[in-house]
């Protein structure tokens, strides 16, 4: 599922905390400087674009693509980057006491100065309308909005600009595949005197008597084990954990119910896995992931996608992103000699598949395949376009409807990035409401439902909870430990 992070170069904050988790076994592989491409227009009547690792080139190649286009592209980096502490507030709007909070959302204080909550309320199409009229200039700067999966008129600016601050150094893979981030953490964790267990789905959250969360209950095979605990975490995401684990008395707490008020799911996500005969130079395979659209209006097309019908939907699959893990990976070609994959997601909604919701997994029946492949040979038919030497190649190839989420990683409605990155979850008073504390004394909220989307967001989420837990301000104590360790290691 991770197709790319960043931040995570030599030194930095982000990568000093992942390897704290992982004892630094955990190594990464830098992308090429041009690690997103993102082509416009349909196959053969397209133009490509290139987008630049470093906080100097992602703009200067952005010039050098749209002459003439200056002044807009550095108002666009002045914006961009005016909001690049913006996650910090998040964390601190989070973990500063709530009548703290609340003083500071009620006043109007943050929104004059703070960059990041201004720009929260504003969407990238507005901002981005009012910069230029080059339309595929709107669509470059728009580009990202898949990688926390919403279309430009209801996503946040800021939110927006986050992900483009979080690859302004480029780019990593870990090495290894996406594998390795838990293969390094489940020791520790073990370590420490924890443990990690599969195949044993949580089935409910255990309240006391009191109403405190006491314990879960957990699936093994036909058997319901019930295990006890003094504090209970849930990275379920909010949806799951209050609606689907917590008894109804508990879930129809005002807090609770208020928190479920400000949330919305996510847009559900459609998935191509292909297996193929053939390394990355016979088949011209290249790490550079590539966005492609069908035109330069990314609004209207994903707005009249997502408004169709399946069968027409199927048809007009406006947005493509077509990554090859196997090509950032360097440890592949010594694992896998002579074989490729590639990945390629778009957006789907749930509404579209639901009818086969109650259907078992792999038996869903011909209708449910039918439609399945109808989107798969649509997508793969631009796919061959982008990469022709693939087409006599593929020995595998698996499509993932959001039923398939669902089923797999427990995805209310099939979304990708937990609950809805939106304009109304960026404002300062949600960030402030969805907290790790839940409405039930010893229970805690972690994960992307907690910070944001992806997998920084859902490590930030993870050092929110446990300085809730253990009532310490981690970020403090990591930033302390990153200074004692340069200072170690200077002194050697």
């Amino acid at each position: 599922g991770i197709h790319y992070v960043g931040q995570m170069q030599e030194g930095s904050i982000t990568r000093f905390t992942v390897d704290q988790l992982t004892e630094g076994q955990l190594e990464w592989a830098r992308l090429p400087a041009v690690y997103d491409a993102v082509i416009l227009g349909e196959p053969g009547s397209s133009r490509t674009y290139h987008i630049y690792s470093g906080k100097e080139e992602y703009f200067q190649g952005l010039k050098e693509q749209f002459p003439g286009e200056e002044a807009a592209i550095d108002e666009f980096r002045r914006l961009v980057t005016s909001i690049d502490r913006g996650t910090v507030l998040v964390g601190v709007l989070k973990m500063i006491p709530r009548a703290l909070a609340w003083l500071l959302c009620s006043s109007g204080l943050l929104r004059r100065l703070s960059p990041f909550c201004h720009l929260a309320s504003r969407s990238v199409k507005e901002v981005v309308d009012g910069l230029t009229t080059n339309c595929e200039l709107r669509a470059i700067f728009s580009y990202i909005f898949p990688t926390y999966g919403v279309i430009p008129s209801k996503a946040s600016f800021s939110m927006h600009s986050i992900l483009v601050n979080h690859f302004l150094n480029g780019a990593w893979y870990p090495k290894g595949g996406a594998g390795e981030i838990a293969f390094h953490l489940i020791p520790v964790i073990r370590k420490t005197g924890g443990n990690v267990l599969g195949k044993a789905p949580v089935h409910k959250i255990l309240l006391d008597s009191q109403g405190k969360a006491c314990g879960v209950s957990v699936k093994k095979g036909q058997e319901v084990v019930n295990i006890f605990a003094p504090i209970i975490i849930s990275d379920a995401g909010i949806f799951n954990t209050y609606e689907r684990l917590l008894p109804p008395e508990a879930r129809a707490a005002p807090e609770i119910q208020s928190q479920l008020r400000m949330a919305t799911h996510g847009e559900g996500g459609f998935t191509i896995f292909v297996g193929l005969n053939g390394s990355k130079e016979e088949l011209g395979l290249e790490p550079t992931n590539y966005f492609m659209y069908r035109g330069a209006d990314l609004e209207g097309t994903m707005n009249h996608y997502l408004a169709s019908s399946r069968e027409e939907a199927a048809k007009n699959i406006p947005l493509l992103f077509v990554t090859c893990p196997s090509a950032k990976d360097p440890t592949w070609e010594m694992r896998h000699p002579g074989k490729s994959t590639l990945a390629i997601v778009t957006f789907a909604k749930y509404e579209w598949f639901e009818e086969w919701k109650d259907k078992q997994v792999n038996k869903r029946g011909e209708d449910y395949e039918e439609l399945k492949k109808t989107f798969v040979d649509q997508a793969m038919q631009a796919v061959f376009k982008l990469y022709p030497r693939i087409e006599d190649r593929i020995e595998y190839i698996s499509g993932g409807t959001p039923l398939t989420n669902q089923h797999y990683i427990a995805s209310p409605k099939g979304e990708i990035y937990g609950m809805s990155h939106d304009i109304a979850r960026l404002q300062a008073e949600t960030i402030a409401a969805v907290r790790a504390q839940t409405p039930v004394p010893n229970l805690y909220l972690t994960g992307q439902d907690l910070c944001l989307g992806g997998f920084m967001g859902a490590l930030q989420g993870a050092l929110i909870c446990a300085s809730a837990v253990l009532n310490r301000n981690l970020f403090l104590a990591v930033a302390q430990l990153r200074r004692r360790t340069k200072a170690t290691s200077t002194k050697k």
